[in-house]
Order: C-alpha cells, then sequence, then structure tokens
C-alpha cells in the first residue's frame, strides 16, 4: 500500500519540546508522560481528553509532537487523526490504541501518522518506539505485516483524501458541525462572525463535494472503527 509521506526530520533540541498527550484516561497520560520524560530533556507536556479540547490547544500553540488515542468521547476511527494532520501538518503524530489489528496500523500510517504503537506494549517497548520516531523514522510493531495492495477502499480513500484538503479552521468547524452546534453557536465558540461560518461551511460543502451539512456530517463520520475492521473496539 502507499503510505503517506512525512518528512521526518530529528527533533533537535528536546529540552524545548513541545509534546500533547491525546487520551481520555487520566491513569494512562500520566504514564506516557513518564515515559516521555525518560526519552525527551525535559519536554513541555500538555493532556486533552476530547479531540475538540486537543485542536483548540495546537491552535494555541501547536505541539512538535502528538501522542493520540483513536477512540476517544468525541471522536474515532482515522477522522481524528486527519483532523489533527489537518489543524498541525508540522506535528508528528504517533498513534497509541489498544486496536493492533494490522489493518488499522496500516491505516493510520496511509493517513499520515509516523508510528503506532499498541496500548499494552511493555514500556522498554514504548521508548524504543519513540526513540525511533525521535530519530526521523517510523514505528511499527514488530508483528506488523503491510497488507497486499490497498486496505482502504477507493471510496473510504477518497474520503481521507477531501477530509485532508480542509484547512485547520475548516476542521475545527467540521468537528464543531458533527456534534450538532448550529453556526450561531460556532461563531461564539470560535469568536466570529456568523456569516464567516457561513462562508467556511460553503467552503468545506465544496471540498467535500456534498450538498449540506447533513451529508457533510455523514463524510466525516465514515472513516471510523468499523470502516476500518469492521467491528466496533475499544481504544
Amino acid at each position: 500500500m502507499k503510505m503517506a509521506e512525512v518528512v521526518m526530520p530529528s527533533f533537535g533540541d528536546t529540552s524545548e519540546l513541545r509534546l500533547l498527550l491525546i487520551d481520555d484516561h487520566p491513569l494512562f497520560c500520566d504514564a506516557m508522560a513518564m515515559t516521555v520524560g525518560e526519552i525527551f530533556d525535559a519536554p513541555l507536556i500538555q493532556t486533552a481528553a476530547t479531540l475538540k479540547d486537543a485542536l483548540k490547544r495546537v491552535s494555541d500553540t501547536p505541539p512538535d509532537l502528538i501522542v493520540l488515542d483513536l477512540n476517544l468521547p468525541d471522536v474515532d476511527g482515522v477522522d481524528g487523526l486527519i483532523r489533527l494532520r489537518s489543524a498541525v501538518p508540522d506535528a508528528k503524530i504517533v498513534v497509541v490504541s489498544s486496536m493492533s489489528d494490522n489493518r488499522v496500523t496500516s491505516s493510520v500510517l496511509d493517513s499520515g501518522a509516523v508510528g503506532f504503537v499498541p496500548k499494552g506494549s511493555p514500556r522498554d517497548e514504548l521508548v524504543r518506539a519513540f526513540q525511533i520516531v525521535a530519530d526521523g523514522e517510523i514505528y511499527t510493531p514488530e508483528d506488523f505485516v503491510a497488507p497486499q495492495g490497498d486496505f482502504l477502499s477507493q471510496e473510504n480513500q477518497d474520503v481521507v483524501e477531501k477530509l485532508s484538503s480542509l484547512t485547520p479552521q475548516q476542521s475545527v468547524i467540521l468537528n464543531l458541525i458533527c456534534e450538532g452546534k448550529l453556526n450561531k453557536q460556532i461563531a461564539y465558540d470560535l469568536s466570529i462572525a456568523e456569516t464567516t461560518v457561513k462562508a467556511h461551511l460553503t467552503a468545506i460543502m465544496r471540498k467535500l463535494g456534498v450538498q449540506n451539512r447533513t451529508q457533510a456530517v455523514l463524510l466525516a463520520k465514515k472513516v471510523s472503527y468499523v470502516s476500518l475492521t469492521g467491528e466496533t473496539g475499544e481504544s
């Protein structure tokens, strides 16, 4: 399969590394913070429990490295990864999830992640994974075998490409639309004019090739655990 091209320079001075951990389990975030603290020199670590909170944080202070759980309270599957890639294209994203199927690994790499780490991995393996990423390489589990041919259907590949074409602001607005918020509420949340929201929505629908906001939501939710694995799984 053809995976997304990612420029992977090393992090350089890791004493100024900005890292964002996105997971709704506080204990896991604490453990991950301790692990990355072993590798990098006093990184600046922030946490987020939802994609909404994460998108707000990256808009305020773009991170260098993001550790992402695929299944969050407000999003699951690779659509969260796609939105983060659009919001902070220069950040390196490592997915850490209990879904360790080859197909899931392939899909997150194809969507722009620089590594996939099973959540049940030993601490030493987590350290090795982040060292590999820090060295500018892509990490996959030792038992990973890339599927022959393209895993994602052509239809879902098209969805990924369309979502990736959105600007960071458009991605944020699409996320709020998926939460069921109206234009007036979105304008209030983002401190912008309602006419600006409408203009962004028009651009979003044009890029996604849909006619209304309902179709936009359905398309955004298309790339999920169900479409990746054929079944629902835990994060």
